[in-house]
């Protein structure tokens, strides 16, 4: 991202209240599924009205928002009145109430009825000086609830199970990007570093398959263990056209048109994927986020066959690790890594266009050609043509208070003309939200205190290096290792200063020693051939035959 004043539009993704959050969510479901068509009809307004619990004119309001903007969550926010008549029978704060009061007080185990919580709606309202909904009005908030989360939240697992389908099947897939399972896995591999050809461990994979026709639909390699931000980049280069990524490789031969926006990505219960960016992003997009059933793991066969296939391919690299320490046997792994993650991700390409021309087992055709069939059929998927302003709705979220100085965050501060019209008012403000890629921190996304647009701002000094999140971490804790109570950011960056040192002089004389090992067992090279010794002038030794000579060093130069 750029200095100074490039902006990433951002419409309140983490700004809003949760329950004004879930509003718009609820309003993007319906208003999303009405805009497909070319026309909205009388009738079908009405039915969307009936659903949300508005008026035909507000859906129509909502369309227009929905249409003028990008297609996102944030687009249908619930605004401030500008007064006048008929702009909705709930005002947006009763509606808040309502959502806060279902959530807080329906939802929950002890199961309170329709007329209690109405009674709570009542009293919240009347104490906030606000007007009183009718009954009716929150009865059509419940029902529109979905029956089985409903359930779940009101009886727990036991009383959801009789909403869901029976038995352990999954559903069933028909269109392109209807469904796209996400999963992490350490490759069995070996990696070395770009510049001393050195072992630097396993990296990791993040794939993305689409059910519908199994084409695989985003890949990132990262040397980083899985983390919301491994999910974000996946989902980056899932929904962008690859062709930029693979001239960046140098693979602009190899064919890879599988890319688009998935209307929901599944994925197993780990920690990062429930993070709070990946959830908000997922919404702010339109993509629902769907989880596998605890106990279920079949529900995520697809990728784990893809992964499964994946690492036999990799069995066939030098510097492998096998599946597990039996099947390595006294093979050296370390020794025979030769591959950098570039040049994993070269082979991975490679591997993927194999992979869609091959015919499958389940489809009876190849992914290729049911990705074909798929588009001939619904249109090409949409994509997104800025990589960086997607993928900041995914980097982590950290919340800071702005100061004269700018924004510290761990012990790094960060400063750009920028704020300084924030900065005379920041009493007034609450916490800014800042995103940070955690591979360099060089600079930090902060979001407008309007919730309109991220401003890229870069370090107070801009003569410090760009450092990962994990070398700041690693120099922190050897700082107080060290005995310092206090951590400054000189002494930070210095002490990633000599921690670099420390890895290059290292790398160095393993560099050294490894040549030295292998000019020791390289085998001697060949001799030129020496002419023949003279005639011996002594009578030959005994026990040799008469046409031998004697040759005392023979045995020396032979070992």
């Amino acid at each position: 991202m750029d200095s100074g004043r490039a902006q990433i539009v951002e419409r309140g993704v983490l700004t809003a209240p949760d329950e004004t959050w879930d509003v718009a969510v609820r309003r993007a479901e319906v208003i999303g599924r009405l805009a497909a068509g070319p026309r909205v009809g009388w009738a079908a307004a009405d039915a969307a009205a009936a659903e949300l619990g508005l008026s035909r004119r507000q859906v129509y309001v909502l369309l227009g928002w929905w249409r003028a903007g990008e297609g996102v969550v944030s687009d249908l926010l619930p605004r401030r009145s500008s007064g006048g008549r008929r702009l909705g029978r709930v005002p947006a704060a009763v509606e808040t109430v309502m959502v806060e009061v279902i959530r807080s007080r329906y939802l929950n185990r002890q199961r309170r009825s329709v007329a209690a919580v109405y009674r709570e709606v009542v009293r919240r309202c009347r104490a906030g000086g606000l007007p009183v909904p009718a009954r009716n009005t929150l009865a059509r908030r419940i029902e529109v609830l979905d029956p089985a989360a409903a359930a779940a939240a009101r009886e727990g697992a036991d009383g959801a199970r009789r909403l869901r389908s029976a038995g352990g099947e999954p559903p069933s897939i028909e269109g392109l990007l209807q469904q796209v399972q996400i999963d992490h896995t350490p490759v069995d591999l070996e990696v070395v570093d770009e510049w001393h050809r050195l072992p630097i461990g396993r990296p990791y994979v993040t794939a993305a398959i689409d059910v519908a026709s199994r084409c695989v639909v985003g890949l990132v390699v990262t040397l980083e263990a899985p983390s919301a931000l491994s999910a974000g980049l996946c989902l980056a280069h899932t929904v962008c056209d690859k062709r930029l990524w693979l001239e960046r490789l140098g693979m602009e031969a190899v064919a890879w048109p599988m890319s688009g926006k998935p209307q929901e990505i599944y994925v197993d219960n780990a920690a990062e994927f429930r993070s709070e960016a990946l959830r908000r992003g997922c919404a702010q997009h339109g993509i629902t986020l769907a989880y596998r059933p605890k106990g279920m793991p079949h529900f995520g066969g697809v990728i784990e066959r893809l992964i499964g296939t994946m690492m036999q391919m990799v069995h066939e690299l030098p510097g492998t690790t096998f599946s597990n320490a039996a099947e390595r046997g006294s093979y050296d792994s370390q020794a025979s890594a030769v591959l950098t993650v570039a040049e994993l991700n070269r082979w991975l390409a490679l591997a993927v266009a194999a992979y869609h021309g091959q015919v499958h087992a389940t489809l009876g055709q190849t992914p290729a050609g049911r990705w074909a069939e798929g588009v001939a059929a619904g249109g090409r998927p949409a994509t997104v043509t800025s990589e960086t302003a997607f993928l900041v709705d995914f980097l982590p979220v950290i919340r800071r208070a702005l100061r004269r100085t700018g924004f510290t965050v761990d012990h790094v501060q960060y400063y750009s003309d920028v704020l300084k019209p924030w900065i005379a008012r920041r009493d007034r403000l609450e916490k800014f939200v800042l995103r940070r890629d955690p591979r360099d921190i060089s600079r930090i996304c902060v979001l407008d205190p309007d919730g309109h647009a991220y401003l890229a701002v870069p370090y107070r000094t801009l003569s410090r290096p760009p450092i990962s999140v994990w070398e700041q971490r690693a120099a922190i804790a050897r700082l107080r290792q060290d005995g310092r109570a206090q951590v400054d950011e000189n002494a930070l960056f210095a002490m990633v200063e000599q921690m670099r040192q420390i890895t290059e002089t290292a790398a160095a004389k393993t560099r050294r020693a490894r040549r030295e090992v292998e000019r020791r067992s390289a085998p001697p090279a060949p001799r030129a051939a020496s002419p023949a010794p003279p005639p011996p002038t002594s009578p030959p030794a005994e026990g040799c035959a008469d046409d031998e000579p004697v040759r005392p060093f023979e045995v020396i130069e032979q070992w």
